[in-house]
Formats: structure tokens, C-alpha cells, sequence
């Protein structure tokens, strides 16, 4: 880790936007640690996945939201808020830490791949810049952060004193209540989301439709993301960006082509 006299840089982002009370607060925890950037979108970007904006011009402006914090507002998604912050801010020179969210609402298994807190961090990864996702099991906008802040400072500091592994990042996720019993590392549970569309009416009475779901887990291990969560502990599951299936490299490979 870095010495006193030259705190890391860390690249602060999310996708709940720059305002949003859970940026506010892991702000205000890696400022103890470091010399802090911001760069958000300027609104609500929440399942945006890996979007990244082309065909049209982004928009970047400098805030001043926090007294001692740079900061920018991003008319784009969260992945370009980091490609800007690498390009535009650190020009090449890159953060020590990246850190997303602190996301208002779960992150957990399936739903790393919608999250565009999750994806501003895998984005990071691609950087090959330490980076990790935070997320609360609390959707409101007035939901409580205090509890998880001491978890989020002591997870920053392990990976600026170790670092992380090739090509990996942190899927961290807090269940909401005061009481954390502790962390626990995982793996991502195997779940899903049952998915509806809610056929309504707009006042032409064409139909409009709206998405609703109930989050399905299909997985009875104590060592995943969900259990963790659901038995009052914080989860750290190791993500990769490499989405290839090696092991169905050997079966394919035993298939004939007759071409």
C-alpha cells in the first residue's frame, strides 16, 4: 500500500448517478484513504449492463457536489463514465482502485450481468485497474450506508496492500440491517429471475407493457452470494470478465463439421 505521502488514486463511479446518497457515501469512506476522482452519469443508469455510448456525443462536466472532490457529471452509461475518467482525467496514468456504488439495491448472483455498477467496475478490471463493486440490499433512496462503510474501508485497503488477481474483480454485497455478522467469500449462486410483462394501457388504450419478475435461487449451497446474504453476512464473490466456457472447449471439439 501506499505511503502516507502519496495516497493511491481512486476512481470513484456507480450507475444510480452522481446525486445519489450511495455515491455520497463511499466517497465519503475512500476519501480517508486516498485521493479521490468522481465521474457518474448525470442520471439514473441502473441495468445498463456493459452499454457503451456510440452515434451520438457525450457530454462531461465538471461539479462541485463535495467540498475537496473532483468530480464529473457523464451524459453517458457507467462504462463510459470509466472509459472517460482513463482517457480524460488520469490520460493513461491509471487510478490505483476503482470503485462502484454503492449500488441501491443487490448485485448478487444473476444480476451482475444487468448491473451497470458492476459493469463500470468490470470495465475497471479490463483497464487492468483493481476494482470492486458495492451494492446494498436497499432499494430507497433514503436507505442507510453506515453500516457497511467500515466493511467497504477494510476491503479497499486489502486489495491496495495484495491487489487482485489477472483479469479479476469484486462482486461485494451488503444485506440491509445494522447488524453484518461478518463477510464471507463466495461463489455466485445459481439463480435467476422469472420474468413477466405487465400488458397495460396508455390513454390511446394501446398497449404499453412493464417488467416485473421474482427472483428465483435454483441453489441450495451454503458457500453462494445468496446464502451469505440471506443468513446476514456480507458476500465477496471473484468475478472474470473472460465469459469463455472452457470446459465445453473438449466437447465441441469432439463434434464433427461435415462442411
Amino acid at each position: 500500500m501506499k505511503t502516507q505521502h502519496s495516497r493511491p488514486n481512486i476512481l470513484v463511479v456507480n450507475d444510480d448517478g452522481i446525486t445519489a446518497p450511495g455515491i455520497k457515501n463511499l466517497i465519503e469512506v475512500v476519501q480517508e484513504i486516498g485521493n479521490v476522482v468522481v465521474v457518474a452519469p448525470d442520471g439514473p443508469q441502473s441495468g445498463m449492463g456493459h452499454a457503451i455510448t456510440i452515434g451520438k456525443p457525450l457530454r462531461f462536466d465538471r461539479v462541485d457536489l463535495y467540498e475537496g472532490v473532483e468530480m464529473y457529471k457523464c451524459s453517458g452509461t457507467p462504462v463510459d463514465c470509466v472509459k472517460l475518467a482513463v482517457n480524460r482525467i488520469f490520460k493513461g496514468k491509471k487510478p490505483d482502485l476503482c470503485v462502484s456504488g454503492i449500488n441501491h439495491g443487490l448485485n448478487n448472483s444473476i444480476n451482475v450481468i444487468y448491473s451497470g455498477t458492476m459493469s463500470a467496475a468490470v470495465e475497471g478490471a479490463i483497464e487492468e485497474i483493481p476494482s470492486i463493486g458495492f451494492s446494498l440490499d436497499d432499494y430507497a433512496q433514503e436507505a442507510d450506508f453506515s453500516h457497511c462503510k467500515k466493511y467497504i474501508k477494510a476491503i479497499c485497503e486489502e486489495v491496495l496492500a495484495h491487489g487482485l488477481p489477472p483479469a479479476t474483480l469484486l462482486n461485494v454485497n451488503f444485506p440491509n440491517g445494522e447488524h453484518i455478522k461478518g463477510i464471507k467469500i463466495c461463489r455466485q449462486a445459481n439463480a435467476k429471475w422469472a420474468e413477466e410483462f405487465d400488458e397495460r394501457k396508455d390513454p390511446y388504450h394501446r398497449p404499453y407493457y412493464w417488467l416485473t419478475g421474482v427472483f428465483q435461487n435454483n441453489d441450495r449451497g451454503e458457500d453462494t452470494d445468496v446464502w451469505a446474504l440471506d443468513n446476514g453476512y456480507a458476500s465477496i464473490v471473484p468475478v472474470q470478465f473472460d465469459l469463455t466456457a472452457h470446459h465445453a472447449i473438449p466437447v465441441l471439439n469432439s463434434w464433427s463439421f461435415n462442411v
